[in-house]
């Protein structure tokens, strides 16, 4: 299948072989992007003789849509129930909140209909591969690109952990209720998006370093997906209808391409890491989350920017393998102990599973850096934009692009750019800036 030239239905239910000599494939089903396409669903559900619904939302998408689709089943002669998430503040992602879920499943439900957009799909999405019920999602905000992933990220523990899982077997996006998502949802869609570039940046320089499995089609796929998105900035602002059901299609596509490899890599690097860090440090202090596309076009800027330092700056590798050499393990633990509270154990648990900060791994990995270091500079400037083309898109559809804008001190960038790639064993810029001893130093920009 030609990735540049498609259409997106041309991906549900398939599986292919690839020139990287894998086997994608997606299990979806049924993806419905239009005007009035929630109409639709009673005719899907009895096309797969699905007989007792669970439709599952919050006091926010229940009066938006949830309600509308109740109304929709109950017309057909559907046997339906809601569930309603009431809170008071945002929904948080965490073991309460699955628990709560899983409480009002009755054992007669064969399908989920979650209503919503991010925290509610990915509690939805976990679930549901847990009790192995399917689930459709009916999405009221292009917010981010979860709709078609096969992960789902919580916070347990208190550490924000990504979980494998099944995709949705239907998605249904009405663009007539999409496109009237508060602008700050609408935002946080393309800030999702632009940190696509900086993961590309990461996924392609980790191959060339570890040798890491990379795929140039599930690539162009996920660059077909920022076209899709950044190709009409002014539509979106406008709420046009077709730029935004190309913001609704971006986001689908870019999470068909995490099904493809089966993890997050083709979309998430180190601007998810800070994202992931600031919300954890959010949660501790008490203080309300920031829709999770937003944080990370913030994070994509602070990313490109590093990448851009890093690309006029003379290495020493001399300097590097001493810095590799004066790794202390007990100071890092000391650190991390520090800086991630609660959560600070598993984070403990990942560096002793995965060793990636340890001498050994360190010093191979700067040889390999050393090799292939105009590789790497000719990888970034070939994949990242100019920071300040990307600030650009954001300023236009009024997205926020410094940290401060939504309550992230000076003090937690600094920490994120430092610790955040603790939070996964996935090599991206901020390890490279590790690796050369240069972490600390760029961490002030």
């Amino acid at each position: 299948m030609d990735f540049k030239t498609f259409k997106i239905e041309d991906f549900l239910n398939k599986s292919f072989k690839c020139n990287c000599n894998k086997v994608h494939r997606t299990s979806i089903e049924e993806i419905l992007i239009g005007e009035n396409v929630t109409l639709e669903l009673p005719k899907l559900i009895n096309k797969y003789g699905y007989k007792n619904i669970l439709i599952v939302s919050d006091s926010n998408t229940y009066k938006v849509l949830g309600e509308t689709v109740e109304k929709i089943l109950k017309d057909s002669q559907i046997s339906c129930t809601s569930y309603v998430f009431e809170e008071t503040n945002q929904l948080v992602p965490d073991e309460q909140a699955v628990g709560r879920l899983l409480t009002n499943i009755d054992d007669n439900i064969d399908l989920m209909i979650t209503v919503g957009s991010g925290t509610l799909n990915d509690l939805s999405k976990f679930v549901s591969y847990k009790i192995h019920i399917p689930y459709f999602i009916v999405a009221t905000a292009p917010s981010m690109d979860g709709y078609a992933s096969t992960v789902s990220p919580l916070i347990v523990n208190n550490l924000k952990t990504t979980y494998e899982v099944n995709s949705p077997k239907a998605i249904i996006a009405d663009i007539n209720i999409i496109k009237k998502a508060p602008m700050e949802m609408i935002t946080a869609g393309l800030g999702d998006i632009l940190g696509k570039y900086t993961c590309l940046c990461d996924w392609k320089i980790s191959s060339i370093i570890n040798d890491e499995y990379y795929c140039e089609s599930v690539v162009d796929l996920v660059k077909e997906s920022i076209h899709r998105c950044v190709k009409d900035i002014d539509g979106i602002k406008n709420r046009d209808t077709i730029a935004i059901k190309n913001l609704t299609e971006g986001l689908i596509l870019s999470g068909i391409a995490m099904s493809f490899v089966g993890n997050s890599r083709p979309a998430s690097g180190a601007e998810h890491h800070l994202s992931h860090y600031w919300e954890m440090m959010f949660l501790f202090q008490g203080k309300e989350a920031v829709l999770h596309g937003t944080k990370v076009g913030i994070a994509t800027l602070i990313i490109a920017k590093l990448y851009e330092m890093l690309t006029n700056t003379n290495l020493d590798f001399d300097k590097a393998l001493k810095h590799a050499e004066e790794f202390d393990y007990n100071d890092w633990v000391k650190n991390i102990k520090q800086k991630y509270k609660h959560a600070a154990n598993d984070v403990i648990k990942l560096e002793q599973k995965t060793n990636k900060n340890s001498k050994e791994e360190h010093k191979i990995r700067i040889q390999k850096i050393n090799q292939n270091w105009d590789e790497i500079i000719d990888t970034i400037k070939d994949i990242i934009p100019p920071t300040e083309e990307l600030k650009a898109m954001l300023l236009k559809v009024g997205a926020p692009i410094t940290p401060n804008q939504v309550e992230v001190d000076s003090t937690t960038v600094s920490d994120s750019i430092k610790i955040a790639k603790e939070l996964r064993a996935r090599y991206t810029v901020l390890q490279l800036l590790w690796d050369v001893g240069l972490l600390d130093e760029f961490a002030s920009i």
